[in-house]
């Protein structure tokens, strides 16, 4: 943690206009992109809560199928949005929708990203905060605040330039912290690799592919979320959503040098990814093998596994990089989510206002006013973090159905301004509160899978 605060102290000291501190001065090479992207959409759900998926009774493989959805999602973004980006000098993606529908619409879906990031980065928070609170012996407000505090830290000094490279050396500890718990877990199981083969076999976890359009009476389509349709459907759906309008990733592909990098770097990231899913449902694999035939345990919440075998059964130092590694991962997703809010807070609301009553801000104030909002949702992300730890029962189902209620609804607003040119400002608007009604009933009223919820 303080060498990600001394990180963006040396890094956000050459910075001293809005293009460097919100863009990393729109230079920076596609692979330390490629780790951002991997890095940010890996949050500390991912490293602990998708072991959760496969140490279930039921688990398997299947949420495998989500991966070949993204890679599509992500060739369709660099082939279809990316263009739209690079067309002009803009720092936002709804930039894009003010000059097709005006500035109403572009306000709007900057609030709807304000709230739905934030809220969803909270319970990540709350997911990390577990297993500080766990190691420090500490309450878990008190762990969430300590997290909270040093990523509000390097990305206020460092601006986005620190919170990519720091993301890449985030995105390298916790690969090499997961592999590290792979292997000792391996070690621990009597038999090793071939026992765990053997377990995953008889326990049918290895399933990777769901063929199922129409079943028995125990099976429907709609609710159950890890199929090969949902998968392919939904995660390209929804990668096109997030990957293709979120502005936590369009940031990125504008600092890029130019466009065919940032295209390198968005393509390549959904490889990266599904070669991480791989090795964290392995863990979970790993972990029910440990927990059924050497140290039979139950636990309450499957969130709970990986954290409670790092803590308990990891040697001294492999602990301690397993503990970073889980720490990275959420402090990469928390930090980018904070300097994204920040700028589209600042470019989409706060300068348009201040620039229509005729106002001049000059460049160092523009900078500081980022860092303070940067600081402001912070806090909001600490108090959301605290609230979730008696509201949330599995963060990455939680975390992942508020990423999908609205990513359907920017890419079609995104759909509507690229693809059409009869649709207008109202009826861009009536859109946005029409998919939010449709979409509040479905997730609240029925039992749809979060899968389909993008494509809805």
């Amino acid at each position: 943690m303080l060498a990600m605060v001394a990180l963006g102290l040396l890094i956000g000291i050459k910075q001293k206009d809005l293009s460097g501190y919100l863009l990393g001065g729109r230079d920076l090479p596609w692979y330390s992109i490629l780790g951002s992207i991997v890095a940010t959409e890996t949050s500390t759900a991912t490293f602990l809560s998708i072991p959760g998926i496969t140490f279930a009774a039921t688990g398997d493989m299947r949420f495998l199928q989500l991966t070949i959805g993204y890679i599509l999602g992500r060739v369709i973004v660099a082939v279809v949005l990316l263009p739209l980006y690079f067309k002009g000098q803009i720092y936002t993606a709804y930039e894009v929708l003010e000059q097709r529908f005006g500035g109403v619409v572009k306000s709007v879906a900057s609030i709807l990203f304000l709230i739905t990031r934030n809220l969803g980065d909270g319970l990540r928070l709350f997911l990390a905060g577990i297993a500080l609170e766990k190691v420090l012996d500490i309450s878990l407000p008190v762990a969430i605040i300590i997290l909270g505090v040093a990523t509000i830290a390097y990305t206020f000094f460092g601006g986005l330039r620190a919170v990519i490279w720091s993301d890449c050396i985030q995105l390298l500890i916790y690969m090499i912290g997961g592999l590290m718990a792979l292997a000792i877990l391996i070690q621990s199981i009597p038999g090793g690799w071939g026992e765990l083969m053997a377990f995953a076999e008889q326990t049918e976890r290895m399933r990777i592919f769901d063929l199922r359009f129409v079943g028995g009476e125990n099976f429907n389509l709609w609710t159950e979320p890890y199929t090969l349709w949902a998968g392919i459907l939904g995660g390209a759906l929804l990668t096109l959503g997030t990957h293709g309008t979120d502005q936590m990733f369009v940031q990125r592909y504008l600092a890029a040098r130019s466009r065919r990098d940032a295209s390198k770097a968005v393509i390549f990231s959904g490889f990266i990814v599904m070669g991480q899913f791989t090795l964290f449902l392995i863990i979970g694999i790993a972990l029910a093998c440990y927990y059924e035939r050497v140290v039979p345990t139950t636990f309450e919440k499957n969130d709970e596994v990986f954290a409670t075998f790092v803590v308990e059964q990891l040697p001294i130092g492999l602990v301690g990089l397993t503990l970073a590694a889980i720490f990275a991962a959420a402090m990469s997703t928390l930090s980018s989510s904070l300097h994204s809010s920040a700028t589209s807070m600042v470019s989409d609301l706060y300068l348009p206002h201040h620039q229509r009553k005729g106002a001049v801000i000059h460049p160092d104030q523009q900078v500081r006013i980022s860092k303070r909002f940067a600081i402001l949702f912070g806090v909001i992300q600490i108090a959301l973090g605290i609230g979730a730890s008696w509201i949330s029962d599995s963060v990455i189902r939680d975390a992942l159905a508020i990423a999908g209620f609205t990513a359907g609804i920017m890419l079609g607003l995104f759909c509507l301004g690229v693809l059409t040119r009869k649709a207008n400002q109202s009826g861009a608007l009536i859109g946005i509160i029409a998919g939010i009604i449709v979409l509040s009933y479905i997730k609240f009223g029925t039992e749809t899978a979060w899968t389909w919820l993008a494509i809805i």
